[in-house]
């Protein structure tokens, strides 16, 4: 082993000349991995997290002489070196802060910045170009008293190291990685069950508009004609019930629908069928029709068995759906599919969608809650037992209610709101989007959103906006106070 490799890890680790043990985020008791060098270390990222990240700057903390690994902590790269500094800066305070809520400060990080070559560029050339925001977090780290013992930058399926000056050791144009499923972490998570669900790009492209035309026109076209047709009776006190009781009853049949078609093996294939299932009319009338949080909550009870698979597919097509004007409505489906994800223990899905809905609107309460208490490490089952308890009381009230009253539960999205802030310990309305992290290592709030980079500004609280900037006629908006008194709200 050379003299880089016998030095990667805590303290002692390399002066003794021993491989560094380590346990990553997803085992329990065993099995525990030993990684050698920064080569393995590399080659265990996609592991720890679920996917193969893009795009991204992830740090993992390490614990104890061994260098265990503890929380991580993955945000999208910000494209402007004006923001590295103060990214860097809050990226390390919000990993250490959330070690030592859970009672273990970290005794170090490694640090990977992880990018696709642009055209024309090499992956030579995206490490040189990342080399100042690698400086920037070993820096900010160190500042904090918590050293970074190695930070690699992963492009073109080669790793280079920021830390090693040894040619010999890193060669300059960097040290290959090993094909998929053949490192000792492969094996590891192989044995373990633990499956890697591809790249994050990928991952992200299932949810996300699809805007090839004429089909994104069309499909724009239904979604004014749903917003001028139901705006105005979501927000009325006699029609909204109606509404509501219509948009569920399309969504069911929706999902049944799905049901009757089983996913393809290719995901890509599958999802494009899913879109052709769905109708233009349809799909506008069920986003217009959830932007109302009591509906919202409502189709969030589909959360268990093989119902919370085919509504996962529907809240994935129906994001799709959200093209031109109305990408803050994909804030709804998204978040109504990170629940699902999560519901169904698939964390790493789930931090993707509700990372996404905070990018089509940071104010979205709901995502805030979930995206804090998924990365809290909390059990789902908090707020599977308050919708569970909403659809029992709605039932009850349904069967004793006189013809022509209104039934009884009116607070269902305060009563989720309150299990999932219950959970969390923390107030929705100081919650903010924070980074992706791992188990034991929440980012506190005020943090930065899991893909904007250093955002700051505050997005209007409510309503469709769009890349021209236009809000459809009658859009819905409202706050957490209109839904005491049974408003239609987008939250």
């Amino acid at each position: 082993m050379n003299a880089h490799h016998d030095h990667t890890g805590p303290h002692d680790a390399g002066s003794a000349g021993r491989p560094v043990p380590v346990t990553t985020a997803g085992f329990t008791e065993e099995p525990h991995v030993t990684l050698r060098g920064p080569a393995e270390l590399a080659e265990a990222l996609p592991y720890t997290l679920g996917f193969f990240p893009t795009d991204s700057v992830v740090l993992l903390a390490l614990h104890g002489e061994h260098g265990r690994f503890g929380g991580r902590l993955r945000l999208g790269i910000p494209p402007s070196p004006r923001e590295w500094t103060p990214v860097a800066e809050q990226l390390a305070e919000c990993l250490v802060e959330g070690c030592e809520r859970r009672g273990a400060r970290p005794d170090g990080i490694v640090v990977f910045l992880c990018q696709d070559p642009a055209r024309g560029e090499s992956g030579r050339r995206v490490m040189e170009r990342l080399r100042p925001f690698a400086q920037k977090l070993r820096t900010a780290c160190g500042a904090l008293d918590v050293p970074v013992y190695e930070a690699l930058c992963v492009s073109d399926g080669r790793f280079w190291s920021y830390c090693c000056p040894d040619s010999d050791c890193c060669p300059p144009d960097g040290t290959a990685l090993a094909p998929p499923g053949t490192s000792v972490m492969a094996a590891a998570a192989a044995y373990a069950g633990i499956h890697v669900r591809g790249s994050l790009r990928d991952m992200e492209a299932r949810l996300r508009p699809r805007t090839a035309r004429p089909a994104a026109t069309e499909q724009e076209r239904a979604l004014d004609i749903a917003s001028a047709a139901l705006v105005h009776r979501i927000l009325s006190t006699e029609a909204r019930g109606k509404v509501r009781d219509d948009t569920i009853r399309l969504a069911r049949s929706l999902v049944d629908r799905l049901a009757d078609h089983p996913p393809l093996a290719d995901p890509d294939a599958s999802d494009t069928r899913d879109d052709a299932l769905i109708s233009h009319q349809e799909a506008a009338e069920l986003i217009v029709g959830l932007q109302d949080r009591r509906t919202r909550d409502r189709a969030a009870e589909w959360m268990e068995g093989r119902e919370a698979d085919h509504a996962l597919r529907l809240w994935r097509a129906l994001a799709r759906r959200c093209v031109g004007a109305y990408g803050e409505h994909a804030a709804a489906p998204l978040t109504l599919a990170g629940w699902v994800a999560w519901s169904t223990a698939d964390e790493p899905s789930a931090r993707v969608a509700l990372g996404l809905a905070l990018e089509a609107d940071p104010e979205y309460v709901f995502a805030r809650l979930l995206h804090q208490a998924c990365n809290e490490q909390l059990d789902p089952e908090t707020l599977r037992e308050c919708l569970r308890g909403e659809r029992e009381a709605r039932i009850r009230a349904g069967v004793r209610r006189p013809p022509g009253t209104r039934a009884a539960g009116r607070a269902g999205a305060r009563a989720v709101r309150r299990g999932l802030r219950a959970a969390t310990g923390r107030s929705g309305a100081t919650a903010r989007a924070t980074p992706d992290t791992g188990p034991g290592t929440p980012g506190p709030t005020g943090t930065p959103g899991p893909h904007s980079g250093a955002r700051s500004a505050r997005r209007r609280p409510a309503g469709p906006t769009g890349t021209t900037g236009r809000r459809p006629a009658g859009s819905p908006s409202g706050t957490d106070a209109e839904d005491a008194g049974g408003q239609g709200s987008a939250r």
